[in-house]
């Protein structure tokens, strides 16, 4: 049986092969079940459905969801997708009443309500599983103590930095990537359901009151925008591809440096894998995977964008061509999260081989050039008599102490600079490589990686609000983080809407002294102008913005870190 068996006398069972998607579009079977009851309840909210009506059809329901989760839920040849499939199981069930069930309804807004349940919740998964990704490099950083090793440029020894230092720079991206999820589920905080096909309906439908009943923050404002966008696809499918750039970009440093030739780490067995042919191997296949799979991560990308960008209004089946990928993609993030983690987690590092590469004579160049700077000599003739030295050292086979020492301008008490640790203990510039900068910026992340949590543990709570209003998701998600000034954390708390649950602002302002408390963010509110504007903690400073209220909470100005 399909849908539309009134309009067309039979399809070829050709096309049935070509343009069937349950086999992967089963996946949404629960978030179907969720639209389904809360169209059901629209329904007899607009009298549509006479109360035992909506009673019976939320049972069949019900069974549906047990028959699937136990796996008994038998689908048949004409089980177009899922949607069929519980439509046509749910009429067996509640006989002619499971007939009305679809009743101001469209696959084409159903759908669309679906995949934005799926990936709202698969994102906010996402996320946390960065930050248990990140709370791991924030305890090997803390455990690296005053451990160093080369920093490179061009894949070139280039100055020491440490190790510490080196962990949290993964993090800082990754935070990035938290804060990007989180923005685009606040974009995709937006019921479609209602809209029908296109057009809406001429039934008494109330689509507000059914966003919230799902949990979204508001209701679509043009039907044909709603049945045909995909924006928040290609917004998740960019964020994955980017979080699978971090992911690769870490995977590549412990590819080389759990080479012999690098030394730097040592895998766990665990997280490592041998060779079928020789006995000797330990393959860091959990760093090459990450790096691996990123690039079907971006094909992905890729792909929906040149799915999107041909269609006219509204619905078109090539819509049909956004799930597997975004599946796909979630699928591989969240599998190489926890591997990397556990990767990280259990690698050891050789912090005396790191040294011994980081205590080249040529690794402390730049601070001879910088001490000729303090006594006067311009920037630019301090790096040609130290590129001088350096090149007559190489070329003469010369060490270069030597030459240092019997330079006038150097001499005897230019010396220290070489020996070895003296040259990451000279980064002092805030964000530096070196012990004090590194020791400020342990604690901003301790605090980033504390708000966010509390972000995205506030984003998920809100996701999943049933029944009154749930506006609190996207005034607490919007308040964007961002490191700002001063003498503490400028965090906000949103104003909560209306049933709803007020949101957990971004990151306002972290760390030293300075002028500010740091930027606020949003708050949530259930009407325009019921919200209550998130407001800045008091960090020592003024707070420079504040967020606005209104029915999605907007964000207050930060400075993206």
């Amino acid at each position: 049986m399909t849908l539309w068996e009134g309009r067309l006398g039979g399809t070829a069972d050709e096309v049935m092969a070509f343009t069937v998607s349950l086999p992967f579009d089963r996946r949404l079977a629960g978030d179907d079940l969720t639209g389904s009851r809360a169209h059901v309840r629209g329904l007899a909210r607009a009298g549509v459905l006479e109360d035992g009506e909506s009673a019976i059809l939320l049972t069949a329901l019900d069974r549906v969801e047990e028959e699937l989760a136990s796996g008994i839920f038998v689908f048949q040849a004409g089980d177009e997708d899922i949607h069929t499939a519980v439509e046509r199981r749910v009429t067996e069930l509640a006989g002619d009443v499971g007939a009305k069930i679809h009743t101001g309804r469209s696959r084409n807004d159903q759908v669309a309500t679906d995949l934005r349940l799926y990936t709202r919740r698969e994102l906010l998964h996402v996320a946390a599983a960065v930050i248990e990704l990140q709370e791991t490099l924030l305890r090997r950083a803390v455990e690296a103590g005053d451990a160093y090793l080369p920093g490179y440029t061009h894949m070139q020894r280039a100055q020491p930095v440490l190790l510490s230092h080196h962990l949290l720079a993964h993090g800082w991206a990754l935070a990035r990537d938290v804060d990007r999820v989180l923005h685009s589920v606040v974009r995709m905080d937006v019921s479609p359901l209602g809209a029908g096909a296109l057009a809406g309906s001429s039934l008494p439908l109330d689509p507000e009151a059914v966003a919230g009943d799902l949990g979204f923050g508001s209701r679509f404002e043009n039907s044909l925008d709603a049945v045909s966008d995909r924006d928040f696809v290609a917004e998740a499918l960019f964020d994955l591809a980017l979080l699978g750039v971090h992911l690769s970009r870490l995977g590549e440093e412990f590819v080389l440096w759990s080479s012999e030739e690098f030394g730097f780490l040592v895998l766990d067995d665990a997280y490592a894998t041998g060779s079928s042919m020789l006995p000797q191997k330990k393959n860091p296949d959990v760093a090459e995977l990450a790096r691996g799979k990123t690039g079907r991560l971006i094909g992905h990308v890729a792909g929906i964008l040149a799915t999107l960008k041909g269609l006219p209004l509204a619905y078109n089946r090539d819509l049909q061509e956004d799930k597997e990928p975004l599946f796909d993609a979630v699928d591989q993030v969240t599998r190489a999260l926890p591997a990397v983690t556990g990767m990280l987690g259990t690698a050891h590092f050789d912090t005396d081989r790191m040294r011994e590469a980081a205590d080249g004579p040529a690794a402390a160049a730049v601070d001879l050039a910088e001490w000729l700077v303090e006594r006067g000599t311009p920037f630019r003739q301090a790096h040609a008599v130290v590129g001088s030295l350096v090149r007559d050292s190489l070329q003469r086979g010369v060490p270069l102490a030597e030459l240092v020492q019997s330079h006038p301008a150097l001499g005897t008490d230019a010396l220290g600079l070489l020996e070895p640790g003296v040259a990451v203990t000279r980064r002092t510039s805030p964000g530096g490589a070196g012990p004090k900068p590194v020791a400020v910026q342990l604690e901003r992340f301790r605090v980033r990686l504390d708000l966010d949590r509390q972000r995205v543990t506030h984003a998920a709570a809100a996701a999943h609000v049933m029944g009154g209003g749930a506006h609190g998701l996207s005034g607490g998600v919007a308040g964007g983080a961002g490191v700002g000034g001063a003498g503490g954390v400028g965090g906000v708390v949103g104003g909560g809407g209306a049933g709803g649950v007020g949101g957990v602002g971004g990151v306002g302002g972290v760390g030293g002294p300075g002028d500010g408390a740091g930027d606020a963010g949003g708050s949530g509110g259930a009407r325009p102008g019921a919200g209550k504007p998130g407001g800045a903690r008091p960090g020592g400073g003024k707070p420079r913005a504040r967020g606005g209220g209104g029915r999605r909470g907007a964000p207050g100005p930060s400075k993206e870190t």
